[in-house]
């Protein structure tokens, strides 16, 4: 595989970005390489500015459901740049993502948009805080909610990929007022509400965690969540801004019948444009400004043509209904990697959850951020870079997630796995 214009672009990058990349994991550091310069993307493929096409299983890492250029996204962008980039006032397209939204999801009579996951999560923590009129809240180890300092404590994602627990930067004060507890383990949560419950403003919690790669809930873990925040009068957060209209039309919540207090969107909500939202009862929203007292604001908030992108793939998805498919080809996917996994005795774990799933190299069980370090992340490299060889995109990192779209084909399918069976052979 030639790659010499992206190693030249990438050379010219880091003159004027940090790292050479917009995002650290994009840098592609832990998988011992310089980054592909990606040119084009078109259903289920990319293409790098040398002309290679690659299988694409990150897929924006997680908004394009319906693949790249989708048809009706692409054509409800140029008809909304038609009108206009950005007015910094009030516009349709807004009352229209934003019903459907609510309408998708039970738990939240009202929402506010904003432009980006990391956005929507500080906000929503402030929105609790003001509510309960307390300071305290807690996280999980290795699910990331963004880059507000509040969060940045054993997260995943990006700083599990840079090897870091946490970043320079962020006052004392700051992570004095976050909890930590362990994901899965609801007698942790129990015990730090037993010493602080009366301090504790909310849990924000990923009902499925999918940034220290993909690890499921265990029964009953998060319905006790909604129990103990109940009792104590704290409200629970869902960030569900990876599996928000990925795993369902709606959520995990949806799914699990379990009623937040706020829920945290993006990706999907975006078509591939920058968006993230919060939402929830109409009595704790009320509290935002300019209703109530809590101050949030954003220029590009609500922007046309991020709402033309988000209510088009939206829409998309309400008439088509293209989860049980998806689901179907991502089980075939999951199903032949296993075959090979048990065929040539290989110290891996596969989790899936719906169109997303992660391969461990580590034995199972993984189902927490202490089972997820124990991953060789020397032999995931290895995969990475032979998979990328034979022309399949995946994370490059072990501790992001790979998407399934509604564009990927049999074909695609066969030939991931075909060689698949090649690399963890050589491994």
């Amino acid at each position: 595989m030639e790659t010499k214009q992206s190693e030249r672009l990438f050379i010219e990058a880091q003159k004027y970005m940090p790292g050479g990349v917009n995002s650290p994991v994009r840098a592609f550091k832990s998988v011992g390489m310089h980054p592909l310069m990606i040119a084009k993307g078109m259903g289920s493929k990319l293409y790098d500015v040398d002309g290679n096409e690659f299988i694409d299983y990150v897929c924006s890492w997680g908004p394009l459901i319906l693949g790249h250029s989708h048809p009706e996204i692409v054509e409800a962008i140029c008809a909304a740049v038609a009108s206009g980039t950005s007015f910094g006032a009030c516009s349709p397209g807004e009352i229209q993502l934003s019903k459907l939204i609510c309408e998708a999801f039970p738990s939240i009579e009202q929402v506010r948009l904003v432009n980006s996951g990391t956005e929507a999560a500080m906000s929503a923590v402030r929105l609790a805080r003001a509510f309960t009129g307390r300071d305290k809240i807690i996280k999980f180890e290795g699910c990331y909610h963004g880059h507000a300092d509040s969060f940045l404590i054993k997260a995943g994602s990006g700083l599990l990929t840079t090897g870091v627990p946490t970043s320079s930067g962020v006052p004392r004060s700051f992570t004095n007022q976050t909890v930590v507890c362990k994901y899965n383990d609801l007698e942790s949560v129990k015990k730090a509400f037993m010493l602080m419950g009366p301090d504790i403003a909310a849990v924000i919690v990923e009902p499925v965690a999918a940034n220290m790669g993909l690890v499921n809930p265990k029964p009953g873990f998060l319905q006790g969540l909604r129990d103990i925040t109940r009792l104590y009068g704290s409200l629970l957060i869902f960030d569900e801004i990876i599996t928000g209209f990925r795993v369902c039309y709606g959520g995990v919540q949806t799914q699990l019948d379990i009623d937040p207090d706020l829920t945290t969107l993006g990706k999907i909500i975006g078509g591939g444009l920058p968006v993230g939202a919060y939402g929830g009862k109409k009595n704790i929203m009320e509290r935002i400004a300019p209703q109530g007292d809590v101050y949030q604001a954003g220029t590009l908030s609500g922007n046309p043509i991020a709402m033309a992108a988000g209510a088009a793939t939206l829409n998309v998805l309400k008439e088509l209904d293209p989860y049980p498919g998806i689901e179907e080809l991502t089980n075939q996917l999951t199903a032949g990697i296993r075959s090979i996994i048990d065929t040539y005795e290989l110290e891996c774990s596969l989790n899936q959850c719906g169109s997303m799933f992660s391969l461990f190299f580590a034995a199972p069980p993984l189902n927490d951020y202490e089972s997820v370090l124990r991953c060789d992340t020397d032999k995931y490299a290895n995969y990475f870079r032979q998979m990328l060889q034979a022309g399949v995109y995946l994370p490059p990192s072990q501790f992001e997630v790979c998407f399934v779209s509604a564009v990927h084909s049999q074909q695609d399918i066969a030939k991931t796995l075909e060689w698949l069976d090649i690399c963890l052979n050589n491994i």
